[in-house]
């Protein structure tokens, strides 16, 4: 039995309300560990507060079907769904659902279907709306970026020339993964993009496997030379570009002489960001059926492909140079502010409040294998973003001025507490508003999607 099967176990006999949320569920939702459970599926988000309140009085739900229009299927929840950043300097737009491939080892497609795109028009308002809300770099993602608007009639290049047009001077925008298959036939415009200021020159494209062999058995629609195309022609007309990849070690059927050509392929580009995968058969998969590679042979050679990768320092080569970067969070130990320069490689800084949110120029003095440290240039302007203030941590993004003011004047006829009661007061002043404003929608909208980030999160850990 699995770690998550076991930790649902677990709150089942401590008799806990349980919502099951994300592509796992929903792409198995008849297996036995979810019997009884109430589960969202990926397109039903907006419906979470149906599902919780539904739990909580005893019922199981499930939302697990398509949304369409006329017949045309959607790419999700709305856009413009309130929520909480979890870093109030990033927002992470998702610019549509599904994937074109079939790849025979991946459970995504089967929760999420085929390809739903988000309108450009619908993209851009929440892009505008989150600088409004003083973000000052924003994450595109999806399952496969580089496929957005082949469903309808559009495609990348389009959205991210309307995109460039929004972004505020100082703000940054990072694309998300995209397959090899996908971004060949806009090779010209992705490089132009790249070249935008306000772009980082940064693209993660998966690779898997340089043998044409294994590619074929996962059904990956391209060879090593069609990735080699991509990655050859980016770094020749945009330098200096971060091209991040993926490595599955161990795939079915993987010989040596397979694994000797994804190594080769390390060697010659000497990724400075690389994703290593040992194989794993998800169930109901293709490839979960296919004669298996033997564990330790897997767990060989992703131990063999790690020792290459952190053979080769990337940056050391950048010591001495100066640069401008984004500063957005604060490292893991708290000892640094992380930033990241034009190519999207991440430079630690001091800790001065006044750097966060801000470009900043650095002087290059230190080097790592996943990082470069900066010194603030001491007569150099720090550059503030021409955006508004940032949301504080934990305020919902979304919802109008009107309701801020009704959240905010209630709070102010709140009697003062002492100091020794001011915890306990502040958690029955949250309590008591949302009791009053159970009723606004955009308020349970807010509520309901906090709780989703929680109940997904839990659920990801668990999985891992």
């Amino acid at each position: 039995m699995k770690l998550w099967e076991l930790s649902l176990r677990k709150a089942q006999e401590e008799n806990k309300k349980i919502v099951l949320a994300g592509c796992v569920p929903q792409a198995q939702p008849r297996q036995d560990y979810l019997k009884g459970l109430s589960i969202i599926g990926v397109q039903q988000i907006d419906r979470v507060v149906e599902v919780v309140e539904e739990t909580i009085k005893g019922h199981s739900v499930r939302l697990l079907g398509q949304k369409k229009d006329n017949g045309k299927r959607l790419g999700g929840a709305r856009l413009d769904l309130p929520k909480i950043r979890k870093n109030p300097l990033i927002e992470i737009i998702s610019i549509n659902t599904g994937c074109l491939n079939a790849c025979t080892y991946c459970k995504t497609k089967h929760a999420r279907g085929n390809l739903a795109s988000y309108p450009i028009d619908e993209l851009v308002d929440r892009a505008k709306q989150s600088f409004q809300e003083g973000v000052c770099e924003i994450w595109l993602t999806s399952e496969d970026t580089g496929a957005y608007g082949r469903d309808i009639g559009s495609s990348l290049p389009a959205l991210l020339w309307k995109l460039v047009e929004v972004i505020p001077e100082g703000a940054m925008l990072r694309l998300g993964m995209t397959n090899p298959p996908y971004i060949l036939e806009h090779l010209e415009e992705m490089a132009k993009i790249l070249h935008h200021p306000r772009v980082y020159a940064f693209l993660h494209i998966p690779v898997q496997s340089a043998s044409d062999t294994v590619l074929m058995e996962m059904k990956r629609e391209y060879c090593v030379a069609d990735f080699k195309r991509v990655v050859d022609f980016l770094k020749d007309k945009v330098p200096g570009i971060t091209i991040a990849t993926d490595i599955i070690c161990g795939f079915p059927g993987e010989t040596d002489q397979d694994f000797q050509e994804t190594v080769k392929l390390v060697e010659e580009y000497k990724f400075p960001s690389l994703f290593i995968n040992q194989f794993y058969p998800r169930p109901g998969t293709p490839a979960a059926k296919m004669e298996q590679v033997p564990a330790q042979v897997k767990k060989q050679r992703t131990k063999e492909l790690s020792r290459i990768f952190h053979s080769y320092n990337p940056y050391d080569h950048k010591i001495g140079q100066r640069q401008q970067v984004l500063v957005t969070e604060e490292s893991f130990d708290s000892k640094f502010y992380v930033a990241h320069n034009r190519f999207y490689e991440q430079v630690l800084v001091p800790k001065n409040p006044t750097f966060m949110g801000k470009m900043v120029e650095v002087d290059i003095y230190e080097s790592g294998k996943h990082f470069m440290k900066g010194q603030p240039v001491s007569d150099a302007k720090v550059y503030t973003p021409s955006i508004s203030k940032p949301l504080a941590r934990g305020e919902v993004s979304g919802l109008t001025e009107e309701f801020r003011n009704r959240l905010g004047n209630h709070l102010n006829s709140v009697p003062h507490t002492s100091a020794a009661n001011r915890r306990e007061s502040a958690s029955s002043r949250m309590v008591l508003r949302l009791q009053r404003l159970h009723q606004d929608f955009a308020l349970k909208m807010s509520v309901g999607l906090a709780l989703f980030a929680l109940l997904f999160a839990l659920l990801v850990k668990v999985y891992n």
